[in-house]
């Protein structure tokens, strides 16, 4: 195999042709990696349809080493960069959820989680991996690929016995996620090393600059049962077309699936930010596809294996055009 060489503090390292070293994601207020409470840990916020529009293609254009608009690995953490075997847990937060649910949310959500695995839309994770040096733009067979297994969806729960925050902080969101995984048994070592748990509040209930700053967000926290991953998920209808509401044609609840699909696959591509495969800039594979109304990638709807259709965003794929990348609605 061709090699590079470079030294590196008097150290001669050798590194597979087609790897680079990148500098770390650092937090920042203007991009998608931000720091939204102190003390907490940074989160990847999906972007409004204005702010995307405002500023167009900029999100596409990665910045990673050596140019490249791709995706590359970010070392992981303990090891994990990717979901292997990912396993999705839904969470309707609170007794707001009782008896009020206008746009539906709930079963529009539990269908399209479990409609999504095995399918040619979420395929597209599998060309990243882990288990490659930091830097890897192509896993090429190496390391251990992101999973696309059907039946992702592993359970859903109403946590309703009392009522959720009115505006549920980041650390109230991370503290919840925590109680998910107590109350679905994922308690014992190793059992969130490819579980993600989607936390969904209720209309009117949602998280501070919901709608104006972002649409949603993914993150992790520390906890007695390692590292666990979690999506803050507002009542994305809320936001009406902010959020997607009516984005393409595709109807006034898009954004419901269009959003959760997009922050699904960036846990599985990322699962705890941001050390899995962002671009130089820190996209993640949805960031860098967000409402595309137009050509190549636009939003569509999509027919999963169980029959169902859904409107979803398209996702970042490294090898499409060449190995130059760009947005793609199957692999």
């Amino acid at each position: 195999m061709q090699r590079l060489s470079m030294f590196l503090t008097g150290i001669f390292l050798w590194l597979p042709a087609g790897l680079a070293f990148a500098q770390p994601v650092a937090p920042s207020n203007s991009g998608v990696v931000r720091i939204i409470e102190a003390g907490q840990p940074p989160v990847v916020i999906h972007r409004t349809v204005e702010e995307v529009q405002s500023h167009p293609g900029s999100h596409r254009r990665g910045g990673g080493g050596g140019g490249s608009n791709n995706l590359y690995y970010h070392g992981g953490t303990g090891g994990i960069g990717v979901e292997t075997q990912p396993q999705i847990y839904l969470v309707f937060w609170g007794s707001q959820w009782t008896n009020n649910d206008p746009s539906g949310e709930a079963s529009i959500l539990e269908n399209f989680l479990a409609s999504i695995g095995g399918s040619a839309w979420f395929n597209d994770n599998t060309q990243y991996c882990q288990g490659v040096p930091s830097g890897t733009y192509f896993c090429n067979g190496a390391g251990y690929p992101a999973g696309n297994q059907s039946g992702m969806l592993m359970g859903y729960w109403y946590d309703n016995s009392a009522a959720a925050p009115r505006h549920p902080s980041q650390s109230q969101l991370a503290a919840e996620a925590v109680n998910a995984a107590l109350y679905f048994g994922n308690t014992a070592a190793g059992s969130n090393n490819s579980t993600q748990y989607v936390i969904a509040t209720a209309t009117g209930n949602n998280s501070r600059g919901f709608g104006t700053q972002y649409c949603a967000w993914h993150s992790s926290t520390s906890s007695s049962y390692g590292k666990v991953a979690y999506t803050n998920l507002p009542y994305i209808t809320d936001a009406g077309a902010s959020c997607g509401a009516n984005f393409n044609n595709l109807g006034p609840n898009a954004g419901i699936t269009i959003v959760e699909g997009h922050e699904a696959a960036e846990t599985v591509t990322d699962q705890f930010p941001s050390s899995g495969w962002l671009d130089g800039g820190g996209s993640e594979t949805g960031d860098k596809c967000a409402w595309i109304s137009t050509g190549q990638g636009a939003s569509a709807d999509v027919t999963f294996p169980d029959g169902y259709t859904f409107p979803v965003q398209s996702l970042w794929s490294n090898v499409f055009n060449n190995n130059n990348g760009g947005c793609v609605l199957s692999y």
